[in-house]
C-alpha cells in the first residue's frame, strides 16, 4: 500500500482510500438539522429516509440532489444508532447551536478520511508553525500529490481536483475551522464544553483508558494536544458534566450516565 507523508515526516495510511464525495456534500449544517428535527427514532432508517424523499422535507428541486444529501447524512450520522438518537435529542431539546455544530463536525470528519486528514495533517501543522493564510494553489498541489501517491479511489481529473479543494475549504469554513469567504484563514476551533463532554463520552466507549484517551488523534480535529484535553477535562469536572481524578499514574474518568443516549439528555438539560 502506498503511503502519504505529512510535513512532520510521519506516514499517513488511510484504512480506506480518500473519495471525492466532499464535492457533493459540504457541511450541510442546515439540511442536517432539518433531517434530525424530522427524524423518528422509533422507525427504521430506511423508513425515515423514504419519508424524507416522499415529503421532500429538504425542499430541493432536484431528486439527485436529495439523494446526494441523504447519502452523506447516512454516512456521517446514521452508522451508529446511539449517535443518531443523541443528535436527534440535541436538536429537539434546543442544544446550543455552536455545540451541536462542533459535534456534527466531529462525526463528519470521522466519516470522511480526506476531510479528517486535511485538518489534522495539513492545517493543524500549518497553524502550529504560525501559518494561517491558505494558499489555494498550494493546497491543490498537496491534494494532487496525494492523488499521485494512489490514496484516492480513482485518478482525479484536474476538474475534480479543483472542485474537491473548493469543497473541502468551504466545508471547513462552515464548520468553523477556517474563516473567509474568498481568502481563507485557519482559526482555532471553538469547542464549547458541552461538545467536548459529548466527544469525551463517545471516545471513552472506544478507549476506556483515561490516560490513553487524552492522546487519541481525534483531538487534533479540534487543534487540541493532550495537555489541552486534560484542561478541558478539569473544566468539565468543575461544571459537573463528568468526574475526572488523577492520582499519580491512576486516572479515573466517570460520567453521570451509562449510554450515549442518556448522556445526551444530561447535556441537553443544561
Amino acid at each position: 500500500m502506498a503511503v502519504i507523508t505529512s510535513d512532520r515526516g510521519r506516514q499517513i495510511v488511510p484504512s480506506t482510500p480518500y473519495t471525492s464525495r466532499i464535492i457533493k456534500a459540504g457541511a450541510l449544517i442546515g439540511d442536517t438539522k432539518t433531517l434530525l428535527s424530522n427524524w423518528d427514532i422509533q422507525k427504521p432508517v430506511e423508513d425515515n429516509l423514504a419519508r424524507m424523499r416522499h415529503e421532500n422535507l429538504l425542499g430541493k428541486a432536484s431528486r439527485s440532489r436529495v439523494e446526494d444529501i441523504l447519502g452523506i447524512f447516512r454516512q456521517r450520522y446514521l452508522s451508529e444508532p446511539s449517535v443518531t438518537i443523541a443528535l436527534v435529542t440535541f436538536v429537539s431539546r434546543k442544544f446550543p447551536s455552536a455545540a451541536l455544530e462542533r459535534v456534527l463536525y466531529f462525526h463528519a470528519a470521522r466519516a470522511d478520511q480526506l476531510l479528517h486528514h486535511v485538518v489534522t495533517d495539513i492545517f493543524l501543522p500549518m497553524f502550529e508553525r504560525g501559518l494561517v493564510d491558505i494558499n489555494v494553489l498550494e493546497f491543490q498541489r498537496t491534494l494532487a500529490k496525494w492523488v499521485d501517491e494512489g490514496k484516492m479511489t480513482s485518478r482525479w481529473s484536474e476538474s475534480t481536483l479543483v472542485h474537491a479543494a473548493q469543497g473541502l475549504l468551504s466545508t471547513l469554513r462552515d464548520f468553523g475551522v477556517l474563516q473567509g469567504a474568498v481568502n481563507k484563514r485557519i482559526v482555532p476551533v471553538y469547542l464549547p464544553i458541552e461538545a467536548f463532554a459529548y466527544t469525551v463520552f463517545y471516545l471513552k466507549k472506544q478507549q476506556p483508558s483515561g490516560a490513553k484517551l487524552i492522546e487519541l488523534p481525534d483531538w487534533r480535529l479540534f487543534f487540541l494536544h493532550p495537555g489541552d484535553v486534560e484542561r478541558f477535562l478539569f473544566e468539565a469536572h468543575q461544571q459537573h458534566l463528568l468526574e475526572y481524578h488523577v492520582a499519580g499514574s491512576v486516572t479515573r474518568l466517570t460520567f453521570p450516565a451509562e449510554t450515549l443516549e442518556e448522556y445526551s439528555n444530561v447535556l441537553a438539560q443544561r
